[in-house]
């Protein structure tokens, strides 16, 4: 049986620049199971608290057919987010702070009232949010050559990176974010476009399996978190130099840009 903190202890020490990515954990590892990768990703979580970061809220990945298609994993997960993963939209962001990022455009979502489950509907999850955001996500990956498949995602908090918020928020009741388009930018050129619908038919839908799927695990919503609802579009390398807009309509623009 694989020794689950021996593995986080790994997973942790490949964020550091110069030391070695990870082989897929499946490869290595025989029988490792999602319950597993979950409980090697909350090891980790609570190594980063002990090192002074917070949970600031969650994200929600795999969840556009653009996504699965490009990761071949094909069914959601869930990572946390932490304060050491928030990044100024308007400061640059230094790239070698991760090891293989990439870009994408999300709704992050912001809630005005804890959520505990089970059985937590749409309804619940959009009459608990108090505004959205445009948001990009820097997913980032310790094993190598994003050779992942979804045990691996899972155990590295959902190849998590960082994130770039807008600053400008939105409230947005009872709004159908699934006709919410997106123009996906990189040094001013379009490279992805797309709407709402592509995040599990909505980003409300997304919302809803985190908040159920927390629950089911043990944890709760708090007021003030961030839900990442996931990627509109496929992800875009970043090299030192970029920038990236997002722009959703109805939600304004954000830009992140690399050192």
């Amino acid at each position: 049986m694989a020794d689950l903190e021996s593995i986080a202890v790994r997973l942790a020490a490949a964020y550091q620049p110069g030391q070695p990515t990870l082989a897929p954990l499946t490869s290595t590892y025989d029988g490792l199971t999602v319950d597993d990768a979950y409980a090697i990703q909350q090891l980790q979580i609570a190594g980063r608290l002990s090192g002074g970061a917070g949970i600031t809220g969650y994200k929600v990945g795999l969840t556009s057919a653009a996504m699965q298609q490009q990761m071949g994993v094909y069914e959601p997960d869930f990572g946390h987010l932490l304060t050491d993963m928030m990044h100024p939209a308007d400061a640059p962001i230094q790239v070698s702070l991760f090891r293989q990022p990439r870009a994408e455009p999300e709704i992050a979502l912001v809630l005005q009232s804890g959520l505990r489950g089970p059985g937590l509907s749409v309804a619940d999850i959009m009459s608990a949010t108090r505004y959205a955001l445009p948001a990009i996500e820097i997913i980032d990956s310790r094993i190598t050559d994003w050779q992942i498949g979804l045990v691996d995602t899972i155990a590295d908090n959902a190849s998590s990176g960082g994130l770039v918020l807008g600053q400008s928020p939105v409230p947005v009741g009872g709004r159908d974010l699934a006709l919410a388009g997106c123009v996906f930018r990189r040094n001013g050129r379009i490279v992805g476009t797309g709407a709402g619908a592509a995040v599990l038919g909505s980003p409300w839908h997304a919302a809803t399996w985190l908040a159920n799927t927390l629950t089911a695990r043990g944890a709760e919503l708090a007021a003030g978190s961030i839900i990442l609802t996931g990627s509109i579009t496929a992800a875009i390398p970043v090299a030192a130099g970029d920038a990236f807009t997002v722009t959703i309509d109805g939600l304004g623009s954000v830009t992140a840009m690399f050192d």
